[in-house]
């Protein structure tokens, strides 16, 4: 499935049809006289490819109606234009969830869309508007609709925002966020580092940081032997894992560098590649080339699908991100889910979720302290001491809280319009 075989109508007809919770009348399940809760969730989910962003949607809207309220997913029906998408493909081809209502409505692009989406939920009326923000290209759709929104002055509007400046900047950028974040009442962030850039642009606007939950939709662990052999790697080595898209900020080459030390050579460790190129391979390719890497490391480089998740991490033994900008990262969280140790860098909101030495390793951004933290990992053989920590640490990122810091903000601004 892909945007250029199928039609957006096509889409919509399959989730209407593959829905459970169905909208009455086109409006929420609940009336208006229930006490429950009524959120729409304004974001990234199925028709398209899951990912960091569209699993985190389709998750939260399930811990929101685990928790009573009634929940509606309003997604694109474009997102990117081809042209713009680094990847092969942005479409799933995996069926619509059915325990959720979805609505593929938003045009990135069309300004008319925008309109015509925002007197939609203006009509709709839900008690929380949750806006997912990610990128300032996004800005203008979403915080045109959100500025239609609050027209029917009952509607909060909240943004979740994974990041205020982008890891890739571009000209621009700061205006698009400005407009954006000038539309929205409150906002939550996932790592401080967010929260202090979301200070810069509105310092008095009421905002909670919670931490990225755990990724617990993929399934359960994997034993290692088995997740080898799933993957046809050799079990004779163990493995250390880079997760996810291949996009420059995320420091394979730093990594690469990093693993090319001669004393890495004396341990049966391979280096595991898994997700999809997001900028030119040529560099990394060279790398390898160029440090004599070609068999100690496998390349996966192509989309991973969830239903393999699992057996990426039964077969790291660690699972590394030499990020060199960050905010957050998705990844740490499945790390954490299936128990696996990891190394990360210190930048943005990595450190505060990965404490070193307890579960694995913040270090310095740089290929030669990356490399210092794997010869400590292989030569001290700390897996099960990390383990038993991650055990330990794990329990903090619930759904369950970040439900609670939504909760709490919204109290904070329903207080502030009475004031």
């Amino acid at each position: 499935m892909n945007n250029c075989t199928i039609s957006i109508q096509a889409l919509q007809l399959l989730q209407t049809c593959g829905t459970a919770n169905l909208f009455k009348n086109g409006t929420f399940a609940s009336d208006m006289t229930d006490t429950k809760k009524r959120i729409v969730l304004l974001g990234t989910s199925w028709p398209f490819r899951s990912g960091g962003i569209a699993t985190f949607n389709e998750r939260l809207a399930r811990a929101l109606i685990s928790q009573g309220y009634d929940v509606i997913i309003y997604t694109f029906s474009l997102q990117y234009p081809d042209f713009l998408f680094p990847g092969k493909g942005q479409y799933s081809d995996q069926p619509a969830p059915e325990d959720l209502v979805i609505r593929i409505r938003v045009n990135s692009m069309n300004p008319f869309n925008w309109i015509s989406v925002g007197k939609e939920l203006r009509r709709l009326s839900p008690d929380i508007l949750i806006v997912r923000f990610w990128i300032p290209l996004m800005a203008p759709a979403l915080g045109t609709i959100a500025r239609m929104v609050r027209k029917n002055r009952h509607t909060r509007i909240i943004s979740l925002a994974d990041n205020i400046v982008p890891h890739e900047k571009r000209i621009g950028d700061k205006c698009l966020t400005g407009y954006f974040v000038r539309s929205i009442d409150g906002f939550v962030t996932l790592s401080r580092k967010v929260l202090e850039d979301l200070k810069k642009f509105r310092p008095d606007a009421p905002a909670r940081y919670t931490p990225h939950p755990l990724y617990d939709t993929f399934g359960e662990s994997v034993p290692t032997e088995i997740a080898l052999k799933n993957l046809g790697l050799d079990p004779t080595y163990k493995y250390l894992l880079f997760f996810g898209f291949i996009r420059d900020y995320k420091g394979l080459d730093w990594l690469l560098t990093a693993f090319a030390n001669s004393d890495l050579r004396k341990f049966r460790c391979k280096l595991l590649v898994a997700g999809e190129y997001y900028t030119n391979p040529e560099k990394y390719e060279q790398l390898i080339k160029d440090y004599q890497l070609e068999e100690l490391v496998v390349l996966h480089t192509r989309f991973i699908d969830d239903k393999l998740i699992p057996s990426y991490f039964g077969a790291a033994d660690m699972v590394v991100q030499p990020y060199k900008s960050a905010t957050q990262s998705g990844v740490t969280q499945i790390a954490y889910h299936y128990e696996k140790p990891m190394l990360v860098t210190e930048v943005g909101g990595l450190g505060e979720i990965i404490p070193n030495g307890i579960v694995g390793y913040s270090v310095s951004p740089d290929p030669e302290s990356i490399s210092q933290a794997l010869l400590d990992f292989l030569e001290n053989d700390r897996m099960e001491e990390f383990v038993r920590n991650i055990k330990m640490e794990k329990k903090r990122f619930s759904w369950e809280k970040m439900v609670e810091t939504f909760e709490e903000l919204d109290e904070e601004i329903l207080k502030n319009r009475l004031i």
